[in-house]
């Protein structure tokens, strides 16, 4: 009964079944109970009319017309046998009426005297229509056979007249019984389909209802954190349907389940890499002062090193807190940019000419390739430049003494190419994350917000930025506006 689903199908269904057998049960009684007296009707019919036949002919070949009377039942001819086997002949009543309305004969029970009276009520009628030449039937009670009868009676004609009527009974109860034996049958055969089809019910409501419970299950471990659960229901249906739609779901949360524990390892490997690289340059300058300010370092040369020292350290302490609050301003969708109209091509030569300065002492070569002087876009001019110089500085950064770096503009792309290490497979899906840092000895200073800050940029301006790399071969970038 904790089924709940199973028992109201098999319930519902049960009650259809139920509706449908009564509904075709009446009917049936109905349609089975006319055929029955149908049948019975033409049986009677045929043999009334067989028997008024040979009446009729053994009455022409025995007697003379007019002498047929009460008296005429007693003769020794054959007609005389035939009238007293009519009966056994028949095989249930049968009587004959002359035409003066006296029965010759009163059917079985011949050693009982019957009137006219005694016949059904109806039986009068019947006479009347057959003496017209007409068989005609009539359902009635006979008192005297004190019980509901069938009466069929059919003219006995004689030289082309009317002489007698036979009246043919049949007591209704051997129909009733048989249609009361065939209601019987179908009562008995729909409650046979009836424990069947409860029985189907049952096992196809359980089976409806097992994929929903495994469904509910797995649900419920989905919201107790437990993300590798699986209905593992596999069925061409709308409950296949359901069931693989929670299967994404569930494979869904198990990945950003993972992405966050990813993302958190990030952070804590961030929170120490940033403490470190803050505590690196603030204990190196807070060192080289008190050795300054305590005279330990008293010689022109020494207090020049100690002060580029002290310089160095503090441009990458500025850069550091200049990533960090431009990344948290192009996160906030309330930081509102300088958009207005400016050409491309201006934004992408600046870039260019800005990074050459930086490749000078690697002697590494920028090259620009521009298919058109000038294309009108819509965008912040210091923050495009700035994405530009992010993946520029990388490229100049990553590329051997000696190489190129390549920039060039078709249409609405931008490549910058290098011929740089590569970026390892593994690391490429998350070149574009917080914090996230290639570990390489020439990415040591980096902070791992360079690209972040670039991808917020390209957002922004509705750019895309895709990336192939391979190690060895070097790495391409490409904004698509």
């Amino acid at each position: 009964m904790k089924n709940k689903i199973a028992v109201k199908l098999t319930v519902y269904f049960s009650a259809v079944l139920v509706l449908f057998s009564v509904v075709i049960g009446g009917v049936f009684a109905a349609l089975f109970k006319s055929h029955t007296l149908q049948l019975s009707k033409e049986d009677m019919q045929i043999k009334a009319v067989s028997m008024a036949q040979t009446l009729s002919e053994l009455m022409t070949g025995s007697y003379q017309s007019g002498m047929m009377g009460k008296g005429m039942g007693m003769g020794r001819g054959g007609y005389g046998m035939y009238l007293r086997l009519l009966d056994k002949i028949a095989m249930t009543d049968v009587w004959v009426v002359d035409e003066n309305l006296q029965l010759i004969t009163s059917g079985m029970m011949t050693s009982t005297e019957y009137n006219y009276a005694d016949l059904p009520q109806d039986a009068e009628a019947v006479v009347k229509k057959a003496f017209e030449g007409q068989t005609t039937f009539s359902q009635s009670f006979s008192s005297m056979l004190n019980t509901p009868v069938l009466t069929v009676g059919t003219p006995i004609i004689i030289n082309g007249s009317v002489s007698g009527v036979l009246l043919m009974h049949a007591a209704a109860k051997g129909m009733d019984e048989a249609a009361s034996q065939g209601i019987g049958i179908l009562v008995i055969s729909m409650l046979a389909a009836l424990v069947l089809a409860v029985i189907l019910s049952i096992v196809l409501a359980l089976a409806f209802s097992k994929p929903l419970r495994q469904m509910k299950t797995t649900a419920l471990q989905l919201a107790e954190g437990n993300y590798s659960a699986r209905t593992e229901v596999r069925q061409k249906d709308e409950i296949g349907e359901l069931a693989a739609t929670i299967d994404t779901l569930s494979l869904r949360l198990e990945q950003a389940s993972h992405e966050s524990e990813r993302l958190e390892k990030l952070r804590r490997e961030f929170i120490v890499n940033i403490s470190h690289e803050l505590r690196t340059p603030v204990t190196v300058v807070r060192a080289s002062l008190e050795a300054l300010c305590d005279g330990i370092v008293n010689s022109p040369k020494q207090v020049d090193a100690y002060h580029r020292q002290m310089l160095k350290d503090s441009v990458f302490l500025e850069r550091l807190v200049n990533d960090l609050l431009d990344l948290s301003r192009l996160q906030n969708l309330d930081f509102k940019m300088e958009m207005q109209e400016l050409n491309w091509c201006d934004v992408i030569s600046d870039a260019v000419r800005s990074i050459k300065q930086a490749a000078q002492p690697k002697q590494v070569d920028v090259r620009l390739q521009l298919d058109t002087p000038a294309q009108k876009i819509t965008g912040d001019y210091g923050r495009l430049r700035q994405m530009l110089l992010i993946i520029l500085d990388n490229a100049v950064k990553f590329s051997p003494e000696g190489t190129a770096v390549t920039v060039t503009k078709r249409e609405n792309t931008v490549t910058v190419q290098d011929n740089g290490p590569g970026i390892p497979s593994d690391d490429l899906p998350y070149i574009f994350d917080r914090f996230y840092k290639v570990k390489s000895k020439a990415n040591s200073n980096g902070t791992g917000l360079g690209l972040a800050i670039a991808k917020q940029i390209a957002q922004r301006h509705h750019i895309e930025i895709r990336v192939k790399s391979e190690e060895g071969s070097g790495t391409e970038f490409m904004f698509i506006i």
